[in-house]
């Protein structure tokens, strides 16, 4: 099973993306080459994405979630299972886990939600005020500007 994404067919058909390609590309490369937990990265709107986790086996209490400038990390620590009985097979995986995601600028975190093990972290591109583009209007003045008299103009006159 190939676990890598070629992000080649995007990176032809964008413009100005790269830097988020790379970002992308690198956060697969450090995080668990195993995979694990499989996430979907999905846009929601112009400026708005979400994360969805898989975290089958966790409770939302053994789940951290940390925002830090522009990275996110989640981490997964699953308590010891006590008075469970004797397993024959285990087959959902729940060992601890720490998966990490380098945001874009201005991306900020805005809710994670857990339902049906599945986390789910709401992202949104907020531009600060200073950095949105602004209409300058172009004020007009006299039609013609001023003009200053020469001496030779002034001695005219006076005689």
């Amino acid at each position: 099973m190939r676990t890598n994404f070629d992000f080649a067919p995007y990176r032809r058909s964008t413009v100005g993306f790269d830097r988020l390609f790379d970002l992308l590309e690198t956060g697969m490369r450090s995080d668990g080459l195993d995979g694990y937990p499989p996430f979907d990265i999905a846009r929601d709107g112009e400026d708005s994405y979400r994360i969805t986790v898989a975290v089958a086996g966790f409770r939302p209490d053994e789940i951290e979630v940390i925002a830090q400038q522009n990275q996110l990390t989640i981490i997964g620590k699953r308590a010891e299972d006590k008075d469970q009985g004797e397993y024959l097979h285990r087959g959902i995986a729940a060992r601890p886990f720490e998966r990490r995601f380098q945001l874009a600028d201005f991306i900020e975190v805005r809710s994670a939600d857990f339902e049906n093990g599945l986390l789910t972290i709401a992202l949104q591109r907020v531009i600060p005020e200073a950095m949105k583009p602004r209409k300058i209007e172009i004020g007009g003045g006299s039609t013609a500007p001023e003009r200053l008299e020469t001496h030779a103009e002034k001695v005219a006159q006076a005689a």
